[in-house]
């Protein structure tokens, strides 16, 4: 199967955007951050008051996953693009300490924040691995649950993406993500184009 844009052109071009997040959570983005930015897609605002600002500062989902349904205490959870670790700490708050939750970045700068977020917050069920969406560092039919939000958009091979998510699912597991889709056909030059990919 030929791809629309080259892989690694668009990978490369997706972690310079959000290394920028990951190190000025603040700065100027063409997308919305932080906590108000979660407020807005619905999540608990209770536990968005109980989390620290770093823990909260480089959130830049599209969707609440969890409003699909609520982790259960003890569930495995993978966290696909874990960014800074929002999702993955609510989904710790949710599965408890008998649970796991791993999260997969791409992104040293990324990790480096979300390991600073789960150690400030003593979520040592959770944990950080770098890998790609395509080739997780997971072991096959080990989560029951794995979430995602905004992210497989950004994914050049959308088959070797949810293929790769299968994997690691076990049978009967759940898939719960948020993202953003067009309905409509898109021209091949502007498939091709690795800065409408990322805008």
């Amino acid at each position: 199967m030929s791809l629309s844009v080259d892989p690694l052109k668009l990978r490369e071009e997706v972690k310079k955007k959000y290394r920028e997040v990951a190190l000025d959570p603040g700065g100027e983005h063409h997308f919305h951050t932080g906590r108000a930015l979660a407020r807005h897609l619905g999540y608990d605002e209770r536990m968005l008051e109980a989390m620290p600002e770093e823990a909260v500062e480089s959130f830049a989902g599209v969707a609440n996953p969890f409003s699909l349904r609520r982790l259960d205490p003890g569930q495995r959870v993978v966290d696909v693009g874990s960014g800074g670790g929002f999702d993955c700490f609510v989904a710790g708050l949710q599965v408890g300490p008998v649970g796991r939750v791993v999260g997969v970045d791409m992104l040293d700068e990324m990790l480096s924040r979300a390991r600073r977020g789960a150690q400030r917050m003593g979520l040592d069920q959770v944990e950080f691995r770098e890998g790609l969406i395509e080739d997780m560092p997971v072991d096959s039919g080990w989560a029951d649950v794995v979430i995602s939000n905004g992210v497989i958009n950004l994914c050049a091979d959308k088959r070797a993406t949810f293929e790769e998510i299968w994997r690691v699912l076990r049978p009967g597991g759940t898939l719960q993500f948020g993202d953003i889709a067009n309905g409509r056909p898109v021209p091949e030059s502007a498939r091709a184009n690795v800065d409408l990919w990322t805008a």
